[in-house]
């Protein structure tokens, strides 16, 4: 099963309304992403995060292969949590991070011994 927070968090955003967010490389933010996003993810309750939703097929494919990344709310610059406020029903600084993408399938260790036959 997929983690995340896409079923308990606090509030989500239409990835339509999410320009300012994009592309995250170019964002003047802490962006965390992969392992450190999945950390930082797990050390918060999902009703504190805004979660990035898909509005179409096309935009579901992007965000699900996006990396997973997490930007804490108050790295963001004040413009950006302006935009990001008029699309919440919550001020946008009750929240501690946004959420793009999914986590990866958790899967066992494996050593490669096990997939030789001996």
């Amino acid at each position: 099963m997929l983690k995340g927070h896409f079923e308990s968090a606090g509030a989500s955003i239409e990835y339509g309304a999410t320009g300012c967010l994009f592309p995250v490389d170019e964002l003047d933010a802490t962006v965390l992403q992969y392992r450190d996003a999945q950390i930082a993810l797990d050390d918060v309750n999902g009703s504190d995060v805004i979660v990035v939703a898909p509005t179409s097929l096309a935009t579901s494919y992007f965000l699900t292969q996006h990396a997973l990344t997490a930007i804490p709310v108050d790295s963001l610059s004040t413009a950006v949590q302006t935009q990001l406020a008029n699309e919440l029903d919550d001020p946008v600084d009750t929240f501690e991070l946004i959420q793009i993408g999914k986590w990866n399938r958790d899967s066992p260790n494996h050593s490669l011994t096990e997939f030789t036959s001996v």
